[in-house]
């Protein structure tokens, strides 16, 4: 037997080691990895096509060269870098059955993964704002929305995100670890690292609590506002054709904030709430949060705006034609 000094001489020594985790595929299905890893790698591939063609084309075409659709670029920016952050750990775990991630990798992926999901909240903000603008001030919109109010926009968001989040790794990096190291999902998640220390974690709990809920929360509640001053704003409006024109031009978004919010807040609260929840449960979640937006939200726009349709055939033409 061993006395209580050396049990704890061996605990500490185990946390000072402790270098690495553990990363999760889906659980209760390892054997399958090489076979879900197909639908995993169409939905990979149809977010960097669809993201990178909708960035093509709106540097392409000049008539797209407007506020909307340089927040729908921002959008589509982030969107790849969610797609970047993630692929990796996810694929190599399905494919190699790559588990093991350095303590400094995770914190790094944790850390941009978190900034994007921050990043994204506030670019949908902004589009909200610029369909309310359109919709409720129309006249006043090209002096509002300004090339350098959108810049300006642009840099507050990413500031945004990059401060509020950087004193996340360092919380983390000042707990102890020791015992239980395997993570619930292929990639780096605040509250998953949180959660495997043996120490207090109320200050992580607790900032990780008032800065989500000080920016996404307040994206949301925001965007939420703004498409009830575009109701109003709409009822308004003459005619039902107007109507339903102006409200056309917002279903996109709408989608776009649907996917987006819906899986972040559930999975934030399976996180926080969930502990009887099954692990697949969660990890179903988590992958529809990270994967799914960026994947759907190229093939949204593409469908509901008209412009960008338009341009997106006209790029394949003109490649038909080259071809010829």
């Amino acid at each position: 037997m061993l006395d209580h000094s050396h049990r704890g001489t061996i605990l500490l020594i185990s946390s000072l080691n402790f270098t690495s985790f553990l990363m999760m595929g889906i659980p209760g299905l390892e054997a399958l990895h090489h076979w879900i890893s197909i639908p995993f790698c169409a939905l990979y591939f149809i977010a960097l096509l669809g993201n990178c063609l909708i960035l093509f084309i709106v540097k392409k075409t000049q008539s797209l060269h407007e506020p909307m659709y340089y927040f729908l670029s921002m959008l589509a920016v982030t969107d790849l870098g969610l797609v970047l952050c993630t692929l990796p750990t996810t694929l190599g775990i399905f494919w190699f059955n790559i588990r093991r991630i350095g303590f400094d990798a995770c914190l790094t992926q944790m850390y941009f993964i978190h900034i994007l999901s921050f990043i994204e909240s506030s670019v949908l903000l902004a589009m909200a704002f610029d369909r309310f603008i359109a919709i409720s001030h129309p006249l006043r919109y090209p002096s509002i929305l300004t090339k350098a109010t959108v810049i300006k926009i642009g840099l507050a968001i990413i500031l945004r995100g990059m401060v509020s989040l950087l004193p996340i790794p360092f919380l983390l990096k000042r707990l102890t670890y020791c015992g239980k190291t395997e993570l619930s999902h292929s990639f780096c998640f605040h509250p998953d690292i949180m959660n495997l220390a043996c120490a207090d974690i109320k200050v992580n709990v607790f900032y990780g609590m008032i800065i989500l809920l000080s920016t996404v929360g307040m994206d949301l509640i925001f965007i939420v506002l703004s498409y009830i001053l575009i109701i109003k704003t709409v009822i308004s409006l003459a005619t039902k054709e107007e109507c339903l024109k102006a409200l056309n031009t917002c279903v996109s978004h709408i989608c776009a904030v649907l996917i987006f919010f819906i899986p972040m807040i559930g999975l934030s609260m399976i996180h926080r709430f969930g502990k009887n929840i099954p692990p697949l449960v969660k990890t179903l979640v988590a992958y529809t949060y990270l994967i799914i937006p960026p994947a759907l939200n190229p093939i949204i726009y593409s469908i509901k705006s008209s412009h960008i349709r338009e341009a997106l055939f006209r790029a394949l033409w003109r490649k038909s034609e080259s071809d010829w």
